[in-house]
């Protein structure tokens, strides 16, 4: 019996501690993205009376998560669906289930999360872009 017992807290503890992204830091990453995407269009339109609309991102499902390496940091690629609301002045618009794919960087302090972005540089080449996730 305290073997169960002892065995069962032991499983806890093991998945307690193991720094896996969680459904709030990919909801953070999700929002980075669309607000860096939203940033983007505002620059290419350059519409001086365009008021951007505010977004929120909610129930976030997680169907994937795949370990990797980034710039030698634990790191992964997440995938699954998430609903956003889209509040703008006359309306509002919720869009659920959209399909995600994030790639989220754990930093040294364990705590600590980026949203990591593939980009590509003058010359061509791709490299890691880190933002960190507030």
């Amino acid at each position: 019996m305290w073997r169960a017992i002892l065995i069962g807290m032991l499983a806890v503890l093991l998945t307690a501690c193991s720094a896996l992204p969680n459904p709030n830091v990919v909801e953070k990453a999700i929002a980075l993205q669309l607000s860096q995407t939203q940033a983007e269009l505002e620059a290419e339109l350059a519409e001086p009376n365009m008021v951007p609309p505010n977004f929120s991102v909610s129930h976030v499902k997680i169907s994937e998560r795949q370990p990797l390496t980034i710039s030698d940091l634990k790191s992964y690629r997440v995938r699954g669906t998430y609903d956003v609301a889209i509040a703008y002045p006359d309306h509002r618009v919720v869009q659920r289930k959209n399909p995600f794919e994030v790639y989220v960087q754990q930093q040294l302090e364990s705590k600590v999360w980026r949203l990591a972005q593939l980009k590509r540089t003058e010359t061509g080449d791709e490299r890691w872009v880190t933002s960190l996730l507030q």
